[in-house]
C-alpha cells in the first residue's frame, strides 16, 4: 500500500495510506462556521427544546411554524446557492449545521427531510425553470418539501414501486395513480418529489407534485414508536394531474435520482451526532448528582466505563464524519475546477464517496443506539421514566438503523460498491490483495524498533487493511459470483471495513490534533484512540473468523486464520486506566468535552 498526498478517491482508504495533514478535523472550524453552529444551538434552545412535548403531540401548525423560523434565519438554505436564495456554503459547513440540528428530535427529522431528500432532487436534477420556481421558496421555508419513494410493497427494493404515470393524449399532463407510505412531512408539505413508473418502463421516473394538484388524498398521521412529532402519512394519488413540465430530469432517471439523493441522506444522517453529545452530557450530569451507597455513582468503575465508552465512540464517529465530509468537498471543488456545473459536481462528489456514506450511516446509527441505551442504564430506574430525558432520545434513535436504507442493506452495499469499482478499474484492489496473499507465505516481521508516537497505531491500521483485503480477496476468489448471495459473509466483510475506516479516522484526527496542540494537551484523546483501536482489533478478528469459517476449509482455512491473527494483533493495553482518564475529564467538566 502506498502513501499519497493527492486528492483521495472514494474507497481508496482500503488500499492507500492517508496522511494526518491531509484530513479535516473538527478542531479546524473557522470563526464563521463556529458562528453558524452557535446559531443552530441557540435555535434549538429557543424554539425546539421548550416545545418538545407540544411537538410530540403534533400541535396543529407548530412544526411548520418552527420550520418557518428556521427559514427566516437561513438554516434551510445553508448549502443552497445564493442565486436561489441560500447562503451558498460548502458541503462541510452544511454538515456542521446538520450535526448540531440533529439533536432536535422530531424537528431534526422534518428539517432533514425538507432540506435533504425533499429539496435536493429539484436543486440537482431540476431544469433552470424548475429550480427558479421551487428552490427559493424551499430555501426560505415558504414551501415545505417531502420525498415520496416508499410503497407498501416497495421498501429496500425501491425500483419495484407500482405507482404509475401515464402521459395524457395531448401530451400536456401526466396522470399519476398509486400509493406512497412513511412519507416524512407528508401532512404539511407543499411540494412532493414523487417517484412513479411511466407506462412499463424498467426504471422509475420522478415528478415534482404540488399539494394543490387534483387527486391527492392523505391518510391520518401514523402512530410511531419514536420521532412522534414528525408528520408521517400515507399519500394516495388518484388520477393526480401533473403538468408534463414537472417531470424531474429525464424519463426513467428516477431510480438514479433516488440512489444519489440517498447518498446525501446517509452522510447527513450519520452527521447528526450533536444528539450523541447531548445524551452523553445528560448521563455525565446525572452520574455526578445521583447518590448511592453514600457517594455519587460517578465514583464507581462500572459507571465510569460507560461514560468513557460513550465518549470514545462519539469521538471516533465524529472523526470519520468530518474526514469524509471534507473528502467530498474536495472532490466537488476538483470537479468544479475541471469545468463541471456546480450541481452536477456535488452529485458526483457525493457519489464518489458512496462507500464511505454507507459506512458512516451504519456506524453513526449504531453508535447512537449504543449511547442512548447506555444513557438509560446510567439513569437506572429513572432512565425508564417518561419524565427523564433519556426516554425521548431512546425511542427516537431506533429509526436511524432503518432510515435511508436499512443497515443490513447498507452493509451489503459497502462491499458491492467496492467490488464493482474494482471490476471497472476505478480501484486497484487486486494488486494489494495479491501482495497480502504473498505476504502470508513469508516469515512475519516482529516490529521495526521504533517507539515514535503513533508508529504502533499506524502499523495496526496498515495490518487491518491487510486483514480486510485477505478475507475479501479470498472470498471473491473462492465464491466468485456466488458471493452476492452470501449475505452473512458480505456483512462480516462490511463490518471489518467499517471498523477499519473509523479506526483510521480517529487515529488521523488525534495525530493532527497533536501536531496542532502538542501531546500534553491531547492526553485523553490519545487514550481514546488507543482504546478504540484495541477494541476494533478484536471486532475485526471476530468478523474475519466468521467469514473465513463460512467459505474456507482445511489448509486454506488454517492459513487464512493464521494471517488474520497476525494482522489483528495489537500490544496489550491497560484499557481500564485509559477509560478512567477519559471519564475523569468528563466528570470534571460535567459534560461531553471532546
Amino acid at each position: 500500500m502506498s502513501t499519497t498526498t493527492s486528492a483521495t478517491k472514494g474507497g481508496e482508504f482500503l488500499i492507500k495510506e492517508t496522511k494526518a495533514a491531509d484530513v479535516f478535523i473538527p478542531e479546524q472550524w473557522n470563526e464563521e462556521q463556529q458562528m453558524i453552529a452557535q446559531t443552530c444551538r441557540d435555535f434549538l434552545e429557543q424554539e425546539v427544546y421548550p416545545n418538545l412535548e407540544k411537538i410530540d403531540a403534533q400541535e396543529e401548525g407548530l412544526m411548520q411554524s418552527i420550520l418557518d423560523k428556521a427559514g427566516e434565519l437561513g438554516l434551510l438554505g445553508i448549502s443552497i446557492p445564493e442565486q436561489y436564495g441560500g447562503f451558498g456554503k460548502d458541503f462541510t459547513t452544511g454538515m456542521l449545521a446538520t450535526e448540531v440540528l440533529g439533536a432536535g428530535h422530531s424537528f431534526s427529522v422534518a428539517y432533514a427531510a425538507h432540506t435533504g431528500i425533499g429539496t435536493l432532487p429539484i436543486l440537482y436534477y431540476g431544469t433552470e425553470a424548475q429550480k427558479n420556481k421551487y428552490i427559493p421558496k424551499l430555501a426560505s421555508g415558504e414551501w415545505k418539501a417531502a420525498y415520496c419513494l416508499t410503497e407498501p410493497g416497495s421498501g429496500s427494493d425501491a425500483n419495484s414501486g407500482k405507482t404509475k404515470a401515464v402521459l395524457s393524449a395531448d401530451g400536456k399532463n401526466y396522470v399519476i395513480n398509486g400509493q406512497k407510505m412513511w412519507i416524512t412531512n407528508g401532512g404539511f408539505a407543499d411540494v412532493y418529489v414523487v417517484f412513479a413508473r411511466i407506462d412499463n418502463d424498467e426504471n422509475l421516473s420522478a415528478f415534482i407534485v404540488e399539494r394543490n394538484y387534483p387527486g391527492i388524498t392523505l391518510n391520518p398521521e401514523e402512530h410511531k414508536m419514536g420521532i412522534k412529532g414528525s408528520s408521517t402519512r400515507q399519500i394516495f394519488f388518484n388520477d393526480c394531474i401533473v403538468p408534463a413540465e414537472n417531470l424531474l430530469s429525464e424519463r426513467g432517471n428516477g431510480f438514479k435520482i433516488a440512489v444519489n439523493i440517498l447518498n446525501f441522506g446517509r452522510v447527513k444522517l450519520a452527521g447528526a451526532d450533536w444528539r450523541l453529545k447531548r445524551v452523553s452530557t445528560a448521563a455525565i450530569n446525572y452520574a455526578n448528582e445521583r447518590q448511592q451507597f453514600g457517594r455519587p455513582i460517578a465514583k464507581y468503575g462500572a459507571i465510569r466505563y460507560k461514560l468513557a465508552e460513550q465518549a470514545i465512540r462519539i469521538f471516533a464517529c465524529e472523526s470519520a464524519i468530518f474526514r469524509c465530509s471534507q473528502n467530498i468537498e474536495d472532490a466537488i471543488h476538483s470537479l468544479k475546477e475541471g469545468g463541471m456545473e456546480e450541481g452536477r459536481a456535488k452529485l458526483k462528489g457525493v457519489e464518489q464517496f458512496a462507500v464511505e456514506a454507507a459506512i458512516l450511516k451504519v456506524n453513526g446509527s449504531e453508535v447512537l443506539d449504543y449511547v442512548v441505551d447506555e444513557g438509560v442504564q446510567v439513569y437506572g430506574g429513572m432512565g425508564y421514566s417518561a419524565d427523564a430525558p433519556m426516554d425521548r432520545a431512546y425511542r427516537d434513535s431506533r429509526i436511524n438503523r432503518i432510515f435511508e436504507g436499512t443497515n443490513e442493506i447498507n452493509r451489503m452495499l459497502i462491499v458491492d460498491m467496492m467490488l464493482k469499482r474494482a471490476m471497472k478499474g476505478e480501484l486497484d484492489l487486486m494488486g494489494p490483495a495479491t501482495a497480502v496473499a504473498s505476504e502470508l507465505m513469508k516469515i512475519p516481521e516482529f516490529g521495526n524498533g521504533s517507539d515514535a508516537l503513533f508508529d504502533a497505531e499506524k502499523k495496526y491500521i496498515a495490518n487491518f487493511k491487510k486483514a480486510v483485503l485477505m478475507v475479501a480477496g479470498s472470498a471473491v476468489q473462492k465464491l466468485m459470483m456466488e458471493l452476492a448471495k452470501e449475505q452473512e459473509i458480505l456483512m462480516n466483510i462490511a463490518d471489518m471495513m467499517i471498523d477499519l475506516y473509523v479506526s483510521e479516522s480517529i487515529q488521523l484526527r488525534v495525530e493532527k490534533m497533536v501536531a496542532l496542540r502538542g501531546e500534553a494537551a491531547c492526553a485523553e484523546h490519545i487514550e481514546m484512540m488507543r482504546v478504540y483501536l484495541n477494541d476494533a482489533s478484536d471486532r475485526i478478528a471476530k468478523s474475519g473468523r466468521d467469514a473465513i469459517g463460512s467459505f474456507a476449509e482445511g489448509d486454506e482455512q488454517r492459513m487464512l486464520l493464521m494471517g488474520l491473527k497476525r494482522f489483528t494483533k495489537v500490544a496489550p493495553l491497560n484499557v481500564r486506566d485509559s477509560r478512567r482518564k477519559v471519564a475523569a475529564r468528563l466528570l470534571s467538566e460535567n459534560k461531553y468535552c471532546y
